[in-house]
């Protein structure tokens, strides 16, 4: 059980720490992750809740990456084939091998794409998921038959990893806390300290409380993602812009719409990019987009272009093009892209790798990346912040960590949506069977129980119907209306688990509500 009070308590009690982390999005975690599996002393502060932001709301992919294949960002695509990987060996509870098909409508297509794909089964090395080939057009219709098939030439299919990005997060923060790190949701840095014109440590707020306090430390890094430029104003209120958000937006249908196990990667959509159509979690999700957005919002909403591109992009491919009302829930998320020298770069063309900057001040930040380099990414911040900050020189050992809830393969099977728990599981059994009431589930359509919940709470650092509904059972991504009627017995449980009043559940269903709202199609 993970208890709020103690945590709380052993930051006002901890003196000076050798590492703060702002930010508990992918890379906030796997930086903080990293600097403890060193031995540094570590605190991370999120002001909202674990993947919050753009981590929640990705394609649900671990991969190198074939469109940066295409683009020549052969380093990239090495980089995260390797991660990939190591995530698949340190986190196989939640990582999947699934098989993607690129359907060919010219007879060329499959020969480019055949061998563009041995390139990248050629790069993956001993870390390969399977091999690439070329199939027939029969073939390729046997495995996807919701495919349209007129003027259909071939199929070439290739691996990829598939995760669930939200629930990785919060295996990241209990691998953090098993491993004596100190990581705590709704805390706010709002404000940077500074001595002698070097950043000393940060001020933060409890988002529950409003209580507010000092934290002294040694190295303090900025993973921020999209906020970078909020903390590095706090720090100077000159900096140039360093962030260009770019939006993504995904659609959420039902499995009918694809009838498959397989997804279908469109490799060259109207836009020049490329759209994946994947099964999820027993749904299907389309997407992504990538749309320059002037300002950031913790909540961005989809535009009706966005939105109306990848319905039309899935009408030129599948049998039956999705209703506006078939849409289950939609979600968008922008990506924090490292600002590019040409200012008249298109977002898709912006490198995908990330960047370590450095202030004046010695404030760290790190922008760009992604979730499958996260693990690479908080090395090479701890490295930098070693060589900057003088830390001793002791080495990552994140390369073969464990998460949390890792277990062997075979013991979990994906058909049971408990899979995701990996070596918690026969806890959440055991709690399902002390109470009777403990196995009804929140939602007639869904097998979401209410253990999941109290377990949530108890185990996983959930303090809002938000937090337990979008990002630790996923109910708000896969139904935003199940989600909606699901949250006032949510709400109710929570407030019970979290000795809260009628009140407090009240204003909870009533604010999860209208955030829910922007996941629906109207």
């Amino acid at each position: 059980m993970i208890k709020r009070e103690e945590l709380i308590d052993k930051i006002k009690d901890t003196k000076k720490w050798d590492v703060v982390v702002i930010g508990g999005g992918a890379s906030g975690l796997g930086v903080a992750l990293d600097a403890i599996s060193r031995g540094f002393k570590t605190v991370l502060f999120e002001g909202v809740d674990f993947a919050k932001g753009t981590s929640s709301k990705s394609t649900k992919l671990v991969h190198g990456g074939v469109r940066y294949l295409a683009q020549g960002d052969v380093g990239l695509v090495v980089e995260a084939l390797k991660e990939r990987g190591l995530l698949a060996k340190n986190a196989r509870h939640l990582f999947q091998n699934q098989t993607f098909i690129i359907p060919n409508y010219k007879w060329w297509e499959g020969y480019y794409y055949a061998f563009g794909l041995k390139l990248y089964d050629l790069l993956s090395i001993r870390l390969s998921l399977g091999k690439s080939r070329l199939i027939s057009k029969n073939e390729t219709i046997q495995k996807l038959p919701t495919l349209k098939s007129s003027n259909l030439y071939s199929g070439v299919t290739y691996q990829d990893g598939q995760f669930d990005d939200s629930r990785l997060a919060v295996n990241l923060v209990q691998t953090a806390i098993e491993n004596d790190g100190t990581v705590i949701n709704h805390m706010k840095v709002i404000d940077i300290i500074k001595k002698n014109e070097l950043v000393t440590g940060v001020k933060v707020k409890d988002g529950e409380t409003g209580e507010e306090f000092e934290v002294n430390s040694k190295v303090v890094i900025n993973a921020t993602g999209i906020f970078t430029d909020n903390i590095l104003s706090l720090n100077n209120k000159n900096h140039k812009q360093t962030v260009v958000p770019s939006q993504g937006v995904h659609l959420v249908l039902d499995k009918s719409f694809l009838n498959s196990e397989k997804a279908i990667l469109i490799p060259n959509t109207s836009d020049g990019r490329v759209l994946f159509i994947i099964p999820w979690n027993g749904k299907v999700i389309a997407g992504t987009t990538d749309t320059l957005i002037e300002t950031h919002r913790l909540e961005p909403v989809a535009l009706e272009s966005e939105i109306d591109f990848i319905l039309n992009t899935i009408e030129a491919y599948l049998i039956r093009k999705p209703e506006r009302e078939e849409v289950l829930s939609v979600f968008a998320g922008l990506r924090p892209l490292a600002a590019p020298k040409d200012k008249n770069a298109k977002t898709k063309e912006v490198s995908r790798s990330h960047k370590i900057l450095v202030s004046d001040s010695k404030l760290i930040s790190i922008i760009g990346g992604k979730w499958t380099t996260y693990r690479k990414m908080g090395e090479d911040v701890i490295d930098k912040a070693i060589e900057v900050h003088n830390l001793p020189n002791k080495k990552s050992k994140t390369r073969n960590l464990a998460i949390h809830g890792n277990i062997d393969d075979g013991k979990v099977s994906s058909k049971n949506h408990l899979y995701i728990y990996g070596s918690d599981l026969d806890a959440i059994h055991k709690l399902q069977s002390e109470k009777k009431e403990y196995l009804k589930k929140i939602h007639p359509d869904y097998n979401f129980t209410v253990a999941e919940v109290i377990w949530s709470v108890r185990n996983e650092m959930a303090r809002t119907v938000e937090d337990v509904l979008a990002r630790r059972v996923r109910l708000l991504f896969l139904d935003a209306r199940a989600a909606i009627q699901a949250s006032p017995i949510v709400a109710r449980i929570m407030a019970n688990e979290l000795n809260k009043n009628e009140a407090w559940a009240t204003k909870q269903e009533t604010e999860f509500k209208d955030l829910a709202k922007n996941y629906i199609l109207t």
